[in-house]
């Protein structure tokens, strides 16, 4: 059966155990969408979900025309399902959105009114957060001011992956070629018209978050390897803060030498032990931190290298319409539907 053929919007949303607060959300996008009055469709990625979020989701299709889904053969993690989503979305405008109702489907009217207006990419802005610890808060304005000064991107402040991109927008991105992605770096990379929307980030409707910080502080040297070369050259500055520090040290140690006394009137000897001991300690650390960015961008070369595909499907359902996407960044299993 083909559905929705003529569609104008697309909502693509990844989802990852979040089977207890699936049904809700599908509802409320259907609530907000479907008064705009537009063919749209709503393509749920399972990203290898261990609970029973497949279930639902299928369910859920068959109740609701709109959904679509597409199944991973295990997890690849949420950029590769976010990757996943925009490439079999066929709208003319697509929603990235996330199934945990932290960000609000309601959003999406005021977005699409402002891409009516002519802007490419409208982005969702937090203007608040519920429930966020202070760490979290610190370690994002950090990563955004970070990203915005050492990368070759404007990325916007206080925004996820939360957006609307023309058709335009996501054909440039579906054509990039990268491996480790970070999905709203690439988007913005891509440098179209763009408007932010202001929302209030809610907390989860239900379940836990799966960013853990390990996941967070793998995302930002994803997103920081992937759009600057500035950590490389850290070597060179720092090789030269080294090297002035170990010049003026060596004349506070020549001048203790000749002319520091102690209490009993003896010339001052330093304890050459401790300077050769915070030296090597010094050095080394900064070498190892530097070989361990050479590394990060090595492995990214070794895993582009590798030609691996980002994802593999696994099955797909309402996409009897459709071919299954992906080349060499995504395929489909024999059999799938």
């Amino acid at each position: 059966m083909i559905r929705n053929m003529n569609v104008e919007l697309s909502i693509v949303s990844p989802v990852y155990n979040e089977a207890e607060g699936l049904a809700e959300f599908v509802r409320r996008i259907h609530a907000v969408v479907t008064p705009l009055g537009v063919g749209w469709e709503l393509v749920l990625v399972n990203d290898g979900s261990r609970d029973v979020s497949l279930q639902v989701a299928t369910e859920l299709a068959a109740a609701y025309l709109n959904v679509r889904i597409v199944s991973f053969s295990r997890n690849f993690g949420h950029e590769a399902a976010s990757t996943a989503g925009l490439r079999y979305a066929r709208g003319k405008a697509v929603v990235l959105i996330d199934s945990d109702l932290q960000d609000p489907p309601e959003v999406i009217p005021q977005m699409v009114a402002k891409w009516r207006e002519g802007f490419q990419i409208v982005y969702g802005v937090r203007s608040k957060r519920h429930e966020e610890t202070g760490l979290k808060r610190a370690t994002s304005w950090l990563f955004y001011r970070l990203m915005r000064r050492l990368a070759k991107i404007d990325l916007p402040r206080d925004t996820g992956d939360f957006r609307l991109m023309d058709r335009r927008v996501v054909d440039a991105f579906n054509s990039l070629p990268e491996r480790s992605r970070f999905v709203r770096g690439l988007i913005c990379w891509t440098g179209f018209r763009a408007v932010g929307v202001e929302f209030v980030r809610a907390p989860r409707f239900a379940g836990k978050t799966k960013y853990n910080y390990a996941k967070l502080v793998r995302l930002a040297i994803d997103s920081l390897t992937g759009f600057t070369t500035a950590p490389l050259k850290l070597a060179t500055w720092l090789g030269m803060l080294i090297g002035f520090a170990a010049l003026a040290w060596i004349v506070v140690v020549l001048f203790q030498f000749f002319f520091w006394k102690t209490p009993n009137g003896e010339p001052y000897r330093p304890a050459g032990f401790t300077f050769i001991a915070i030296a090597v300690l010094l050095l080394g650390g900064a070498q190892i931190f530097l070989i361990g960015l050479v590394g990060e961008y090595l492995a990214r070369t070794y895993e582009q290298v590798q030609g691996r595909p980002l994802y593999i499907v696994d099955s797909l359902v309402g996409f009897a319409d459709t071919k299954a996407v992906g080349g060499a960044n995504g395929g489909l299993l024999p059999g799938s539907e």
